[in-house]
């Protein structure tokens, strides 16, 4: 597999530090409010690369934190006159809720910024101790000059990002440029013992205290989104390998911003929406769909047009699945002609699906093999098929699903004991050629819900949305 990694700006073949396992790291919520669509993107994306470096064999350690001390969240707790723990309890349990409606599986650990600090303060030391950061009034900032390596991921001389960056303006910073570690408190903020007085983490360090704690001084993968490039995975890097000596992250993967109306997503705007929010209109897999049918990288556009549009996408891979499980209720176990021929192209998709998430998780070309392989099927389907081509054509339905995690809300359509005992008095009053009856259990059932459809295999049936 090659990926592109953001440090060296090219593709390159991923190579874990140990054989057979990823030791992967996502930068996670501030859990001040609801999660929007922005925040959306980099949690469905990498949760498919997670997939899928599991499905290609690897044993995926992955590391996803919660912020959960920030200005955000003290300010937000002021203003609802409750503490910043139960600001963060409450918009992590709405994440969870988020996440789990995208189909994306809680990481292998959820750390909080808080439940480090002792980390967080035992680097912040070995930094000082090391000549990387200075204290000033309980404050304590890192040296961005005296780190040679500074600029190296945002590919900027420090010139550049000083003049650039939105940098926080201090007269007791040494420089403009260097970044603060450690804050003194504030009356009224919850606030940490340490060798600077009491205070609290800054938010670049948390992440590379949560990164050494749970995964080690060096890992293979870091991702976020774009805007996370500088200056926070700048500064991440700054100080944990002005702190350790080595290599902090192999490979860095960045995903691409997302456009509301092909304008940018902005609360002065109007145009700034929640995860929940589109989630309530649309449900939650056209959102998946959506993060995933472009190429992570790639900027994308939310419009109603656009989720409309995955919607329809999703109907179709929905009905494929479900013609498969209903052609299955009555084949037979004897192969059709033409079956074996069927049987051996499904190895093709699956190689098509392969060579395209091998290729920087190219989930676009990805969800294209899964349409090809979907219509296959539905060709296919054209005629009656054997057992054998029916169960290989649904396993690897299921398989490429699976790794881009659509389709989860599947589960299969279920009636009740009274409408399947309607379906059967409607069959057997055709069978009587009492048309009348078949058309009134018909118009019964239609007006509940469940739609008809007559086959040669059968009757086939539907919750009608």
């Amino acid at each position: 597999m090659k990926v592109y990694n953001t440090l060296t700006r090219q593709k390159e073949e991923l190579v874990p530090i140990t054989p057979g396992e990823i030791k992967m790291y996502a930068c996670g919520p501030t859990v001040y409010n609801f999660i929007h669509i922005g925040n959306a993107r980099p949690i469905c994306v990498f949760d498919v690369l997670r997939r899928y470096l599991e499905y290609r064999g690897y044993k995926v350690t992955f590391v996803q934190n919660f912020t959960d001390i920030d200005d955000k969240l003290i300010k937000k707790a002021n203003e609802e006159g409750v503490t910043v723990a139960e600001v963060a309890a409450r918009y992590i349990k709405e994440y969870q809720t988020d996440a789990e409606g995208l189909g994306v599986r809680p990481a292998t650990v959820h750390p909080k910024a808080t439940e480090n600090v002792d980390e967080i303060i035992r680097i912040v030391k070995e930094l000082e101790d090391k000549g990387y950061a200075y204290a000033v009034n309980g404050d304590v900032y890192f040296r961005t000059r005296k780190d040679e390596g500074y600029g190296k991921l945002s590919h900027q001389p420090l010139e550049d990002l000083e003049s650039g960056a939105r940098i926080d303006v201090s007269d007791q910073k040494e420089d403009p440029l260097d970044f603060v570690l450690w804050k003194a408190a504030k009356p009224g903020e919850p606030a940490w013992q340490s060798p600077w007085g009491m205070g609290r983490p800054g938010w670049h360090i948390e992440c590379t205290a949560m990164i050494q704690k749970y995964l080690g001084e060096t890992i293979d993968i870091h991702c976020g989104g774009q805007d996370l490039i500088f200056p926070h995975h700048e500064n991440e890097i700054a100080q944990a390998e002005c702190c350790t000596g080595h290599d902090y992250v192999h490979y860095w993967m960045h995903n691409g911003y997302i456009n509301v109306d092909n304008r940018k997503m902005s609360k002065s705007l109007g145009n700034f929406f929640t995860t929940r929010e589109v989630a309530e209109k649309f449900g939650y897999e056209p959102i998946k769909f959506m993060m995933l049918q472009a190429h992570y990288r790639s900027p994308i556009n939310y419009s109603l047009e656009v989720i409309e549009q995955c919607k329809a996408a999703l109907a179709r891979l929905h009905t494929c699945r479900n013609n498969l499980d209903f052609a299955l209720k009555s084949a037979a176990d004897a192969p059709a002609e033409g079956d074996d021929a069927l049987t051996a192209a499904l190895e093709g998709r699956r190689k098509q699906f392969i060579a395209a998430m091998d290729d920087d998780l190219n989930t676009a070309d990805g969800i294209a093999a899964l349409f090809d392989l979907a219509r296959d099927i539905n060709t296919a389907l054209a005629a009656p098929r054997g057992k054998g081509y029916l169960t290989a054509a649904a396993a690897l339905f299921d398989e490429l699903t699976g790794v881009l995690g659509l389709l989860y809300n599947r589960g299969g359509q279920s009636i009740d004991a009274e409408i399947e005992a309607l379906i059967e008095q409607r069959q057997a009053a055709r069978a009587a050629k009492n048309w009348a009856e078949a058309d009134r259990i018909r118009d019964e059932l239609k007006a509940r819900g469940v739609v008809l459809e007559d086959t040669p295999q059968g009757v086939k049936w539907s919750i009608q949305k």
